[in-house]
């Protein structure tokens, strides 16, 4: 038995609003007999998102929590613990680092360490695990000299998520105006961007104290901000990462956590470029899980901004998943229908893919 708190506000600042809305993501990971937390503001949907999840074949529990704290992870002490991620990246100090602690010391500290983006770059290098130029300093007013970065360049926060805080720097100027927009004395690295023909998202689950690669997928970026994935990829290359995945279970990580990849075309072949660690479940987990469990083995994940307000308002009719054909739309992320966002998985060749999203815009 599995307890489920996949809420984001501990690990998202608040940028484009719907944030609290994302914990109903968990619903499609788990099976009776489990417990999900969810927003009591999702209760609304719960007829028509169960109805759709049994229309395409999937079996989930009944069990909910209505309430998205992360108190209620020390009521059930005999489950399992599943958690999008097992921290807080939002609020410094954390009120809550006793209650993660005492739950799994060990866990909470390997979370800490590589979600900041600064330690990433370390320990690659520690481990020569190939990354691009890397400048890292403890916040904007650290930067002597701007005429020595290497432009164009990204300003990133060294801890952020969803693409919070992170910019694009084609020179002195833009860099200037970039780094008067982020908190002073917070960490930040500049890296030089990469010409990628790709960027990979390389997924692992820790199964019985070891990394086990889970899956790799291709994803599909809107700027800095990620918007879907594709599966399968041409490249997996999983002995690049590997060296960070053992090292982060043997410091007590647990559950899923991803690592994003570069693929840059070189004369003589790809070459891979680690860029961070997302210590935690990560947009393309919810999409690999469901597909897993409905035995989907071709599929893509997109993002959509819908008129409807509720998923009872949301017709896919015709559209939704059919377990006999292997083809059609199933709703991952559907909370955030009520800030006008949804997330789904397109199953069937990429042709169908594309078909399936063009039909549902048409009727959103």
């Amino acid at each position: 038995m599995k307890l489920y708190n996949h809420d984001i506000l501990l690990s998202t600042h608040e940028k484009y609003g719907g944030v609290h809305l994302y914990s109903g993501r968990a619903l499609g990971l788990s099976s009776p007999g489990d417990k999900v937390q969810m927003h009591p503001d999702l209760k609304q949907d719960w007829a028509a998102i169960t109805q759709h999840y049994r229309h395409v074949g999937l079996t989930f529990t009944d069990d909910i929590i209505w309430d998205v704290s992360v108190e209620e992870l020390t009521h059930y002490p005999d489950y399992d613990l599943s958690i999008y991620f097992f921290g807080d990246a939002v609020n410094h100090p954390s009120p809550y680092d006793a209650l993660f602690n005492n739950i799994d010391a060990r866990w909470h500290r390997a979370v800490h360490y590589i979600n900041s983006k600064n330690n990433f770059i370390q320990l690659a290098q520690d481990h020569q695990v190939p990354v691009p130029t890397t400048l890292c300093f403890s916040g904007p007013e650290a930067i002597s000299d701007p005429t020595r970065l290497p432009y164009p360049c990204y300003v990133k926060p060294s801890v952020s998520d969803h693409g919070f805080g992170i910019a694009r720097c084609e020179d002195e100027a833009t860099l200037k105006a970039a780094l008067n927009q982020l908190e002073p004395q917070v960490a930040i690295q500049v890296q030089a961007e990469v010409t990628a023909s790709t960027f990979l998202n390389l997924q692992y689950q820790v199964v019985d104290g070891k990394a086990q690669r889970m899956l790799a997928s291709e994803q599909v970026l809107e700027g800095c901000v990620h918007r879907g994935n594709r599966y399968p990829t041409q490249y997996e290359p999983w002995e690049v990462v590997d060296p960070l995945a053992h090292w982060l279970v043997n410091e007590g990580m647990r559950g899923i956590f991803a690592f994003d990849v570069a693929v840059v075309d070189t004369p003589n072949g790809p070459d891979y470029l680690a860029i961070e660690c997302n210590p935690r479940f990560n947009g393309s987990s919810y999409p690999t899980c469901l597909a897993h469990r409905l035995g989907i083995r071709q599929w893509s994940s997109a993002t959509c901004s819908p008129s409807p307000r509720s998923v009872a308002e949301l017709d896919l009719t015709g559209l939704a998943f059919n377990p006999e054909t292997g083809k059609g739309i199933i709703l991952v992320n559907w909370g955030t229908i009520h800030a006008g966002k949804l997330s789904v998985l397109l199953a069937g060749t990429p042709t169908e893919q594309e078909e399936l999203l063009t039909k549902l815009r048409q009727r959103c």
